[in-house]
This record gives C-alpha cells, structure tokens and sequence, in this order.
C-alpha cells in the first residue's frame, strides 16, 4: 500500500502516514501539469518522478501561465465565462486523470486549487476573480470532486501576498473545502518569494504546516535561516521549504536589473545547498524545482525566463536525480528522531552560504553535518552516544566512505557539498 501524508505527527516537526510512519516530503513542482501536458505526457512524467523518488507533484488548477483563457491540451477551459461558480466539468476530467495515474505511482498530489493572481493580481495574467462567496463555492466544488482521495494535500495561495483585502476570500476557500470534503486532508499556501505562509496565516486554525518560499533572486538565499524563524513559532507546525532555486533558473536579478544572460543559473550543486540546509534545519521535506518542468516548456508555447531546452529534456538533470538520497538518508537516520543541532559543530562552522548545517537524533546515536563546500570540520562529540563511526556522504551518488580524523578535524573531500555522517 503506498504511503500518503496524512496528518501531523504528534512531535509537530514532521509529517506521518495514516499508519503512523514518517513521510517525508519529497515534492516536484509541476506548476502547469494540468495545462500544458496531454494525458500521455502526464503519465510519462508521473513515471520518470516516481523511479526518481519523488512522492508529491506540486500543480495548479487554475494556472498562472494565462489558465483562464488559454485551453489546456484538450482544449478546455476551466471555468464558464471565468465563473469561479461554473467550472467546466471537462476541463477536470484531465486533471481527474492526473490524479489517478498519481495513485498508481504512489505520488501525492499537491494541488493548489488557483495561482494567486486571481485572488491578488499583483503581477501577472490573472484576471481577479475570487470573492468570499465564489471561493467559498470553487472550494467545495474541488473537495466533493477530490476530497476522497488518499493521494492529496490542499495549498492555497499562489505566489501572491495575502494582505487583509484577500484573507476573507482565502478563508473562505478553506471553509469551503474543509466544508465538502470527505476525510481531512492536509492543508497549507504557497507565499511570494522570500516570505512564507507564517507571514499571514500562521494561527489560521486551517492550516496544517507552514511553506516557505526562498526563491530565485540570488546566490545567496538563506533557506535554513526561514526554517529556524518559523519552527520557533507558536502555536508548533511543521514548515518546508516548497519553492527553492530552481535547477536550470537563471537568479531573477540577473535576468531583471542587470539583464545578463552571462550569469549562470542555478547549478545542482546550488540546488543541494538550498535542499539540504533547509532540512537539516528542521524542515519536514523539501521541494525540487526545475525551470523548464515547472512551466512545462515546449515547442508552441512562449517561454518564461528563458528556459534551458523542454521539460522532457529537462526531466533527468543531475539535481533532479539526486534528491532521492536526501530523502533515503533522513529515512536512514529515523526522521521522527532527528534535531537541528548547531552545537555539534565545535569548528568549520562557515558563513553565509557557506555555513555549515547540523541534525542528530535525541539519543544522539546518528549525526549528520551538511558541508555546503569542502573544508575541514571539528564535530564536538558530547551530544553523541559512544561506539558510532563517522562516514562521508556523497549527496551525488548517495554513497558513503570512511571518514579519517586528524586531531579531531574531518577534512571533506574535493569537490563541492559533502555530508558527515555519525552512526
């Protein structure tokens, strides 16, 4: 039986299964699945993000990239005359498929019901179309369709602040769903970059766990920094990062004030520090993003930012297929166990995004220290139960060595990001 998010486990840091086991959240974000892809390309990419570990698709129902008068692949437009109270049936029964073919694969769909420019345009195709009451309606309507379903978490929101004019809206989609669906799903919203849903729902009893999201403006976001802020919130609630640099991203200054497309993108190395540092930090998972996937780039359609070939071409990119050793190794290290610890960093702390990440389990029996470059590093061993052996982990390949120590310093290997590991 595959395993779904189903509530918050009782430590409120994680995520659990209906049966109680950890689940931690291993996202793709597939923005425009249910715009841009034909029943068959969704079933292929559902496929390639299943082998590759993923077990959570992040997509949009009603999308950013013009969803309300642009047809999706079978030529369906998602509301009558942009009637958030008169959804076309059609239109769904693609994303009906989605879901289903999910299913199959063990993959949770995330689904936000709309990209936030239709409740705050701010920027954006929007148009503006949700009050209280047509959200309250939309809400229910999506929770009779999908709300019995294992494999779904609901977000809100949508990359759009939610200021005091749009809370009543947003709450009203909430009642909405939580109204018409049939087992209580989990629940969260999607904010602007840099910000996270604390910012403006934290108390709001509707949500589950908080989502950040770093973003892509620079090289020098602090995802980890955002994970501490908000687990040292009340009352306590998961929080994961749900849009970090996306592989293949050009940084959005690069391509706004400075208008340089000389200035890489984000590399799968710079995707492993953002993922990496965030969980270490506390989060409950974390969610990969490439900039061709999310807006399913391909031939007859305007490209956003610049992408870097199609989304097929973009699908096995080396960030991409090495998130699933994250995943595996805080599953290794029992997740429902695992503390930041900063503390167990005596020197090689680093700074800025450079800084050094550290996570142990309560009886202090595993130990991981997140290197985002090489460098020697002294672990203070008080915290950690005797008789373990220190290890390097690839985050690569996912492949452990031995770990030599020189007066007390572990010195990582060459090459970019390494983790060591206490067990």
């Amino acid at each position: 039986m595959a395993d779904y998010p189903c509530e918050v486990h009782p430590g409120g840091r994680r995520l659990q299964t209906e049966d109680g086991k950890p689940f931690f959240w291993l996202a793709d974000t597939a923005w425009e699945l249910f715009h841009r892809l034909t029943r068959e390309e969704i079933a292929e990419y559902l496929s390639v993000r299943r082998q590759q570990g993923f077990n959570v698709v992040q997509a949009v129902g009603l999308a950013e990239l013009d969803g309300l008068r642009t047809p999706n692949r079978e030529g369906q437009l998602p509301l009558h005359a942009e009637d958030p109270e008169r959804p076309n049936d059609r239109y769904w029964d693609l994303v009906d498929f989605a879901f289903d073919k999910a299913e199959e694969h063990g993959i949770t769909i995330a689904l936000l019901p709309t990209w936030g420019d239709k409740l705050n345009k701010a920027w954006g195709d929007g148009p503006v179309v949700f009050h209280p009451r047509n959200a309250r309606t939309f809400g229910g309507y999506l929770a009779e369709r999908y709300g019995h379903r294992r494999n779904l978490v609901w977000i809100l929101g949508g990359d759009r602040p939610i200021e005091a004019e749009h809370l009543p809206a947003v709450r009203a989609m909430a009642e909405g769903i939580r109204s018409a669906e049939k087992r209580r799903h989990l629940m969260s919203l999607h904010p602007p970059g840099g910000e996270s849903s604390s910012k403006y729902v934290h108390r709001e009893d509707w949500l589950d766990f908080n989502m950040l999201q770093s973003g892509h403006w620079w090289f020098d976001s602090r995802p980890d920094l955002m994970v501490e802020a908000d687990l040292s919130l009340e009352p306590r609630k998961p929080v994961l990062d749900g849009e970090p640099n996306y592989e293949n991203h050009r940084p959005f200054r690069a391509l706004g004030e400075l208008r340089d497309l000389n200035i890489p993108p984000f590399s799968a190395h710079q995707v492993r520090r953002a993922t990496y540092s965030s969980v270490f930090a506390g989060g409950c998972g974390v969610t990969y993003g490439c900039h061709a996937v999310w807006q399913m780039a391909q031939p007859g359609y305007p490209g956003i930012n610049h992408p870097l070939g199609t989304w097929r071409q973009s699908l096995h990119l080396p960030g991409a297929r090495q998130m699933n050793h994250l995943k595996q190794l805080m599953l290794s290290m029992g997740f429902f166990e695992v503390v930041p610890d900063q503390s167990l960093i005596a020197a090689g702390l680093g700074e800025g995004t450079e800084t050094a990440r550290a996570c142990r389990t309560n009886d202090g029996k595993r130990a991981a220290i997140y290197l985002p470059w090489p460098r020697p590093v002294k672990p203070r061993t008080e915290s950690l139960a005797p008789g373990g052996r220190w290890e390097w982990f690839d985050p690569r390949s996912g492949q452990t060595t031995r770990a030599a120590e020189q007066n007390g310093f572990f010195d990582s290997p060459t090459a970019e990001d390494w983790v060591l590991l206490y067990r």
